[in-house]
């Protein structure tokens, strides 16, 4: 086994995987053991998808904005960490969006794309729905703004021959969440195949599953359609007494408790905990001094495969970036690490113009209830009504398509093999009686017809 992890470690996908075959063949070992072995070597190849540009490629992007790009310049970036990259088996591959990441990284190169870009409109929705919300909230006790209804039909395509012709796929889909205060009236419009299953409501993802067979040289297609209304909300806590938290009901233990992997009071968290907060005890203020701090810190960039991070605030913490996803698991485990009980949600952001997979998450205040918080949205600058500006400290927008209520759950009915992404459930999952069907073997789409009453 050691053999195995220093090749890992080293970037030696083949050695490793090699070994670890070696290892599976003259050993007597236990269901459990070869199926983590074999996880370990799907991973590794996982990376080696995620890591798929050459210099070359990187070059080619970047000389739109650097016409005299040179290896010194390439080098200077991956030293600062705007330019992400990895040795796999002795030769340097960049992560496949690591050039236009540098454009969101480096502060200098971000001026340079905007010098040569133009001016991109700023043509939102948000620049009017948001004050909308605030308005109408604020003139009341309320904290629930009118719905917006919304018609999807959601696709998922799987390559022609990726499994064998006569093999059953399996496939779960993404559907909206009918537990949620926000969400309501779901309606279930069609489905491509007869026979489904919808998760019941006490899993975590939802989803809808179907099974269909192969046939040879065609693509698989998976449709559903649906439609759902969903509510913006905005909690007003200024100048609100904020009352202390009852630390022993199951909520406050449940919620501000570690969940390894992904949030671990490390001491790199327990350092940066103490720099942010200092003596603040008020549990809201304390909410935003932790929004502000990685708001600040740590810019949106395009984001790696969550399945193939072992810990993903730490990655974050050393990369200097974030999707939207990696900022929560950071927020939640800062917040939860303060005696700040916080949950995942995620699903789509269904914004006009903006349609997206997108996480976000709850925190909980006492006498108040669960508050939306939307860490990677950050603060909107648009506007000089501070409730605007810190908007999604404490509320969310009408457009969202909820889909999870925790991350790294099971699925429904049970998956046998590795999900291609085992933290989140968003674009879908695929399996057949030889394995999992990865994310580079299948497309997904959606689109959204916005009702009227």
């Amino acid at each position: 086994m050691s053999k195995i992890d220093g090749e890992e470690v080293a970037g030696n996908f083949a050695k490793a995987s090699q070994y670890i075959d070696w290892y599976i063949a003259q050993n007597d070992l236990s269901p459990e053991t070869i199926f983590d072995l074999n996880t370990r070597k799907d991973v590794m190849h996982r990376i080696r998808l995620d890591f798929g540009k050459d210099r070359a490629a990187v070059k080619e992007y970047i000389s739109r904005y650097y016409p005299d790009v040179d290896n010194e310049m390439l080098t200077n970036w991956e030293n600062s960490g705007a330019l992400e990259y990895k040795i796999i088996d002795g030769e340097k591959w960049y992560y496949n969006r690591a050039a236009p990441n540098l454009f969101r990284l480096d502060r200098e190169a971000i001026v340079r794309k905007a010098e040569i870009d133009a001016p991109a409109e700023n043509n939102s929705i948000l620049l009017t729905h948001l004050p909308e919300i605030i308005d109408a909230l604020g003139k009341n006790a309320k904290t629930q703004a009118t719905p917006v209804h919304m018609r999807v039909k959601y696709e998922l395509t799987l390559q022609p021959n990726a499994v064998p012709d006569g093999e059953v796929v399996r496939c779960w889909l993404p559907y909206p969440r009918e537990d949620h205060r926000r969400q309501s009236n779901v309606q279930l419009r069609s489905v491509s195949e007869t026979d489904y299953v919808i998760s019941p409501e006490q899993y975590a993802h939802r989803t809808i599953y179907m099974e269909k067979t192969a046939k040879k040289d065609e693509p698989l297609i998976f449709t559903i359609e649906f439609s759902y209304q969903h509510a913006p909300e905005w909690f007003n806590l200024n100048g609100k007494t904020i009352q202390p938290y009852d630390t022993q009901s199951e909520l406050y233990k449940t919620n501000t408790a570690e969940r390894p992997p992904h949030i671990v009071f490390t001491d790199s968290i327990k350092a940066i905990s103490k720099r942010i907060v200092g003596n603040e005890t008020n549990p809201y203020q304390k909410m935003r001094k932790i929004y502000e701090w990685i708001h600040t810190n740590f810019p949106w960039a395009g984001a790696r495969e969550y399945s193939t991070l072992a810990n993903i605030p730490q990655y974050v913490l050393e990369n200097g970036h974030g999707d939207c996803g990696q900022v929560t698991l950071l927020f939640m485990t800062l917040a939860r690490y303060n005696g700040i009980p916080a949950r995942w949600q995620s699903g789509f952001n269904m914004q006009p113009g903006g349609l997206n997979m997108h996480d976000w998450s709850e925190f909980y205040i006492e006498g108040a209830g669960w508050i939306p918080m939307d860490q990677s949205f950050g603060l909107k600058y648009f506007s000089e009504n501070n409730d605007v500006t810190y908007f999604y400290t404490n509320g969310t927008d009408a457009y969202r398509w909820i889909v999870n209520s925790d991350f790294s759950q099971p699925l429904y009915p049970a998956k046998i093999f590795l999900r291609s992404d085992d933290v989140d459930f968003q674009r879908g999952e695929l399996e057949w009686r030889g394995g999992n069907i990865y994310f580079n073997k299948w497309s997904w789409d959606f689109e959204v017809t916005y009702e009227v009453d």
